[in-house]
């Protein structure tokens, strides 16, 4: 019998390639997504897409979807309460691992595993330590298409948001940013590939300036803000 295993589902690109591995592989039975959900706004925690396109998604996917309401701000003391509530009621239906689409990011899987070690699952990587400019050649080669629908200000400017990931799009990026977008450059919305069942219909609404204030500890510019454009989609 295979282990059950909750898949940490983001919507975009990263997750999508994670699980088709995962999926190819056929180690785990994934029992359910989960996905971080702003409780004020009713939408993807970052990525900014609304919860009606991701249950489209799970309906595609055919993957039961497990919503983890956070509130608008929430602290660090706020969601680890909140995520130790959601895990040990997940690990209470038999699910022994959680499946992540991280690439790089060393502190956020030390984070993750030590988080999940105190009650008892496993983090899994399937794509820890890839080359991301290969990762994002497969995601298009094996028929992926996903939309930008949160840039981030700092690597890149409004005219990246609401755009279709494609060859031009990788070449048009700055040399700085990682063609995953890594380090939080862009994040990304789903809609057809190999594991949907039938691509997610929507129409890309407009796009939204967001401003968030930097932490009072950041260097010279502590008077800036980071800018996030935002590229609303809405479902059809």
């Amino acid at each position: 019998m295979k282990p059950k295993a909750l898949f940490n589902w983001s919507s975009g690109k990263d997750s999508a390639l994670a699980l088709y591995k995962i999926l190819q592989e056929d180690l785990y039975e994934v029992s359910t997504l989960l996905t971080s959900i702003n409780q004020e706004f009713q939408r993807i925690s970052m990525h900014g897409v609304h919860v009606s396109l991701l249950e489209k998604q799970a309906e595609s996917l055919g993957i039961p979807l497990t919503k983890m309401e956070l509130p608008k701000e929430p602290s660090m003391e706020e969601y680890q309460q909140i995520m130790s509530k959601t895990m040990t009621e997940i690990k209470a239906q038999g699910i022994t691992h959680s499946i992540f689409g991280d690439i790089f990011l060393e502190d956020l899987r030390k984070y993750r595993e030590d988080q999940l070690n105190t009650i008892g699952i496993k983090a899994v990587f399937p794509l820890w330590k890839q080359n991301t400019s290969i990762l994002i050649q497969e995601f298009l080669d094996l028929g992926f298409k996903t939309i930008v629908t949160c840039v981030n200000g700092s690597y890149l400017d409004q005219s990246f948001a609401g755009r279709i990931i494609d060859q031009k799009f990788i070449d048009d990026l700055p040399e700085n940013v990682d063609p995953c977008g890594e380090n939080g450059e862009f994040h990304t919305f789903t809609f057809d590939g190999p594991i949907f069942k039938n691509p997610v219909q929507f129409e890309i609404g407009e796009t939204v300036k967001k401003t968030y204030p930097k932490p009072k500890n950041s260097p010279e510019d502590e008077d800036r803000e980071y800018i996030f454009w935002f590229s609303d989609l809405v479902l059809k």
